[in-house]
């Protein structure tokens, strides 16, 4: 079990830097930069149900790392926050394949290397003439820096992405993990009576290989990839994931977790009702 604390972490940090985007072209931002590493935003305009897909493109300098979206025992996840009153909201942000990451003595999850964040926006109402919105992530090496990004991106309707924004966004979804597949599922879990471990007995895409990366987050801040009991038999694998200790007065009954698994070169994300 891994707790996150987010607060704890900040108030250990040097400084924060703020960062304004200049007015961009078309629909990509400026890069902002700061001492870890710089992001951009890309966005295309609404379309005719309001829809804007977009992406947070995140560049680390070389040894420094940022973070998934539940990072570890104290990274900070990305915070997307558009504008206030400007009727845009944020339906869902999504992540490439993370990877365990040891600084010093804590574990962390997240990216040592460039990543984007496909975002799926959604605006009720007039559609803004532009995009406002701030992104807020961490980067970390000797020190953990918190990086604040303020974008003010144009959206002219009459205005086509050209083929690089476009190959940008595909590329970005298509690297995110696919949803479950016969030949690649969970075919059973079970949570224990004390709560403390995840049993899981998966089908997976490979008649060999070693155990899969497998990441479970339960309630916000908790994220569990420790196994235990580990078994591969052909496509069968089975599992017990060590939960540890829960929220006081938690109780995962009725609740919905999300389990990540990667295979090889395959990633399924799904989402797992507990009894």
């Amino acid at each position: 079990m891994i707790e996150i604390s987010t607060i704890a972490r900040l108030s250990a940090l040097i400084a924060t830097l703020f960062f304004s985007a200049a007015t961009a072209h078309a629909a990509t931002s400026d890069w902002i930069d700061n001492q870890g590493g710089r992001m951009r935003l890309i966005a295309l305009a609404p379309d005719a149900e309001g829809h804007i897909r977009a992406a947070l493109q995140i560049e680390p300098e070389p040894g420094w790392i940022t973070y998934w979206r539940e990072p570890g025992q104290g990274g900070i996840p990305p915070q997307i926050t558009p504008a206030p009153g400007s009727g845009v909201t944020v339906k869902n942000t999504g992540y490439p394949i993370p990877k365990p990451i040891s600084v010093g003595p804590i574990r962390e999850i997240g990216y040592d290397a460039p990543v984007t964040l496909p975002l799926d926006l959604r605006v009720t109402g007039k559609a803004p003439a532009k995009l406002e919105l701030t992104a807020f992530i961490g980067l970390c090496k000797d020190i953990c820096i918190p990086f604040q990004a303020e974008f003010s991106l144009p959206l002219p309707a009459n205005e086509q992405p050209t083929s690089r924004e476009l190959a940008v966004l595909d590329t970005a979804k298509a690297l995110l993990p696919k949803a479950p597949s016969p030949d690649f599922t969970v075919r059973s879990h079970r949570i224990s009576a004390d709560a403390k471990s995840l049993s899981l007995q998966l089908t997976l895409p490979e008649a060999s290989g070693k155990a899969p990366a497998i990441y479970v987050t339960g309630p916000s801040g908790y994220v569990f990839f420790q196994q235990a009991n580990a078994t591969r038999e052909g496509t069968a694998f089975s599992a017990d994931m060590e939960i540890g200790t829960l929220p006081k007065d938690y109780d995962p009954k009725g609740k919905n977790w999300v389990i990540l698994v990667v295979d090889g070169d395959r990633a399924m994300e799904t989402t797992l009702a507990l009894e």
